[in-house]
């Protein structure tokens, strides 16, 4: 047991020091800012937290910062711990190297957000600055896509190993494939089970722009995760493009990108076209996006070099990690695409079996159930959660002829997400937080079964098992 104390005595004083930098005495607040926080507020439901903010870029990231500001901190802290365990490297490191390429991509307003963000922390007794957030906020690109580029400089090796890139299982479906002919869309999140702190409903109201009511973190001006809708009737998500290869310093960040796209875009068109303009291959996506005013949807792939767009008001697009542009496929990502053993492909296969059995009945009931799929087509299972199911549950799965996937490893579906045009027009979606099919996560049993992942003892946090609710802009 030796081991397994160590690393927890490592962890509690990670955490203890971690509190200690973060402490504050909460500053006395000015009629300013009491007047912003009366115009925002928090609740708590099934394992999410809903906050509603609104104005301008400064007052609605103070709001943020201020009602969320623990959370916020602990976000940072699991995120540093996880980029150091991963890299080595200390938080700081990873803000000195990035943070000045990544700011060069930052608008004014974006900015004044974040600069909101760790005012209203500071505020409520926690200090942090400008630059934490900002490196959070640009976390997923840098450790995920610049640090891979890179980090063969420090190795002194020109090969480094990287692990596979395989987040969300997402559907979008209108015309002949759904009950009433009009829009259908579905997404689970797919994380590390250490980096599933994606438990915020953002109900956003901009001074100026469309509403946004999103699926987010703690402390981020963008979704990351990504799932949302707006007032112009534009409803997406977005499946990460696995075993990507590609990043530029000189591009715009993809956080930065998608939460323009998302304020300003009254179209599809406008969505999209921000979306590509200074793309830094940061995040590469495939994005599943719909406009309930016309029951047209889009499937937007953007590689590093490539991109793909696929239209229609009458059919379906899927989302498994594994890109369907043969450009981006075969030149940006090192996936091989017949490998059912992999977790995108036998995906894919999963998604195409459902939309076959399926035409003409999908709706929000159907979505659910197609998120909570535990079906495995490569190991021919389905009464239990799977590392290869569109319910991913690494922890619960061995898959040992796979080289690629490590047993037993803490990560998969942490959520499920379902909106239907009904519901995109009244600015709702109905939400699962926790494992799509509702099975529990123990952190504290399965680090005792498996101390392999001692190192996680203190970051890695248990789910229990949620309903499913729905949420709606501007709720109390």
């Amino acid at each position: 047991m030796l081991p397994r104390i160590v690393s927890t005595l490592a962890a509690l004083v990670f955490a203890a020091s971690f509190a200690a930098a973060v402490s504050a005495s909460a500053a006395e607040l000015s009629a300013q800012q009491k007047a912003w926080l009366a115009q925002a507020h928090r609740h708590e439901k099934a394992g999410w937290i809903y906050l509603h903010i609104e104005g301008e870029p400064r007052a609605r990231g103070f709001q943020h910062g201020y009602l969320l500001a623990h959370e916020i901190a602990e976000g940072i802290r699991v995120t540093a711990a996880q980029w150091e365990h991963d890299s080595s490297f200390d938080w700081t490191w990873l803000k000195e190297q990035t943070n000045g390429f990544i700011s060069n991509g930052v608008d004014a307003e974006c900015a004044a957000e974040m600069e909101g963000i760790a005012e209203g922390m500071n505020a409520a007794g926690v200090a942090t600055t400008y630059a934490d957030i900002l490196a959070y906020n640009a976390s997923i690109e840098t450790t995920g896509y610049w640090w891979p580029e890179v980090s063969s400089k420090f190795s002194g090796s020109a090969t480094v190993v990287t692990v596979p890139k395989e987040m969300c299982s997402a559907f979008i479906a209108t015309g002949r494939m759904t009950r009433d002919g009009k829009i259908v869309l579905g997404h689970n999140t797919m994380s590390d089970f250490t980096l599933a702190n994606y438990n915020v409903v953002l109900d956003l109201v901009p001074a100026r722009g469309h509403r946004i009511l999103m699926q987010t973190q703690p402390g981020w001006i963008h979704s990351g995760t990504d799932f949302f809708l707006t007032d112009a009737g534009l409803v997406g998500c977005e499946t990460t493009i696995g075993n990507f290869k590609g990043f530029s310093e000189k591009g715009t960040p993809e956080f930065i990108r998608f939460r323009r796209a998302t304020q300003d875009a009254g179209s599809l068109d406008e969505w999209c076209e921000i979306m590509k303009r200074g793309n830094n291959g940061g995040y590469a996506n495939a994005w599943l996006v719909g406009d309930v005013n016309t029951n047209e949807i889009v499937r937007l792939e953007l590689g590093l070099k490539y991109i793909g767009f696929e239209r229609t008001t009458d059919g379906y697009f899927i989302g498994s990690n594994i890109a369907e542009n043969l450009k981006i496929l075969r030149l940006e990502t090192e996936t091989h695409d017949t490998d059912i053993r992999t977790s995108p492909v036998a995906r894919r296969v999963r998604w195409k079996q459902l939309m076959k059995a399926n035409v003409g009945q999908i709706d929000v009931a159907k979505a659910k159930e197609f998120e909570a799929d535990c079906t495995d087509v490569c190991f021919d299972t389905t009464d239990r959660p799977a590392a290869l199911g569109l319910n991913a549950r690494g922890d619960l799965g061995t898959q040992l002829i796979n080289p690629h996937r490590e047993p037993f490893k803490p990560a998969g579906t942490c959520d499920a997400k379902v909106v239907d045009a009904a519901m995109a027009k009244q600015m709702k979606f109905a939400a699962r937080w926790g494992s799509a099919d509702g099975v529990a996560f123990d952190a504290e049993k399965f680090l005792e079964a498996h101390p392999q992942y001692d190192w996680m003892t203190g970051i890695l946090q248990s789910r229990p098992s949620q309903p499913w609710v729905e949420f709606s802009a501007g709720e109390k």
